[in-house]
């Protein structure tokens, strides 16, 4: 036990440092290719930001291990509105653009809903079980194209962020192929380090998926949002949460089920859903109010967040004594 938690940090350091040094030569070498840096922003660094979560729920797919797959992105989506923002506005009042408000918060909530609609397949379409399909996730896929347009719309409309490029061409391939293998391995050893806890402590691959592995694979999202609220960019920090919970349904549910298949979680993950939806409405109508989160309601997330995952340990407590 002891020492499958060891491999499990060390890890979610592999993954996370992976994906930073994955970023970091992907960009290089796009700007050595003259690429433009809109371009880079938003494919490599977002990526990179969501790689974790990519690199799980790929190995959890063709592990089988559909549990982890969905614990995982709704776990992180819940923890990224719940605790990450909920940090953040507590740091400092978060500041929510018109965009934002109309266009970017909604289509989240979108793709949210189709997510949870397209899976529940024994309420909604009489099926025998629940499931992403390989045409549920073509689907989800299309709607992530028309989200990336808007963003390259959007960029043409601002001014670019200059990307400096950190290495050498040579350089820049090295330390990409360093990096995607740490994010291949690391995730490898997520899955099978997080499953053989949960066998362990006899709790469902579920609950430590939203849990466990759900904070791991969010810590690039934890420590970019709470540096950016220090720094007074709250618009980053906020644009960084909803950017990634679109890119973790989209891509880390789309991709997997689209490319190699369904995903079919055995244990129920309605609460999780409902929970994930209702966070993102909340969190819409805290920004429509004043166009800011403040402190209060940063703290109110923070209730949440302890109220939720309370319930989740209560819940696995009463099912290991059974």
């Amino acid at each position: 036990m002891l020492w499958q938690m060891i491999i499990l940090v060390v890890s979610f350091v592999v993954l996370i440092k992976g994906a930073d040094t994955f970023v970091d030569g992907a960009s290089s070498i796009a700007k050595h290719l003259n690429v433009p840096d809109i371009l880079i922003g938003l494919t490599i660094v977002a990526f990179g930001t969501s790689a974790p979560e990519a690199s799980v729920s790929i190995k959890a797919v063709l592990s089988q291990n559909s549990d982890m797959v969905m614990g995982n992105i709704l776990g992180s989506n819940i923890l990224n509105i719940l605790l990450i923002l909920g940090i953040s506005a507590m740091i400092a009042p978060i500041h929510v653009k018109n965009n934002t408000i109309k266009k970017e918060i909604p289509f989240l909530f979108l793709v949210s809903l189709l997510m949870s609609v397209l899976i529940m397949d024994i309420p909604l379409g009489n099926g025998s079980v629940n499931m992403i399909s390989r045409a549920d996730g073509i689907a989800i896929l299309i709607f992530f194209s028309i989200f990336i347009y808007y963003l390259v719309t959007l960029a043409k409309g601002g001014e670019a962020e200059q990307i400096e490029s950190k290495y050498s061409l040579k350089q820049a391939i090295v330390y990409s192929i360093l990096g995607l293998a740490a994010i291949i391995i690391g995730g490898n050893f997520v899955v099978s380090s997080a499953t053989a806890i949960a066998e362990v402590l006899g709790v469902s691959q579920r609950f430590i998926a939203l849990t466990i592995v759900a904070f791991g694979t969010s810590l690039p999202e934890l420590v970019t949002s709470i540096i950016a609220a220090k720094k007074g960019k709250q618009d980053l920090a906020i644009g960084n949460i909803i950017g990634s919970n679109i890119f973790n349904i989209c891509f880390v549910a789309g991709f997997p089920a689209a490319l190699f298949g369904s995903i079919i979680p055995k244990d129920p993950i309605g609460l999780d859903l409902i929970v994930m939806i209702v966070t993102t409405i909340i969190l819409f109508f805290f920004s429509i109010t004043d166009k800011k989160i403040s402190k209060k309601e940063g703290m109110s997330f923070l209730m949440l967040f302890i109220i939720y995952y309370g319930y989740l340990i209560i819940s696995q407590l009463n099912l290991a004594a059974i």
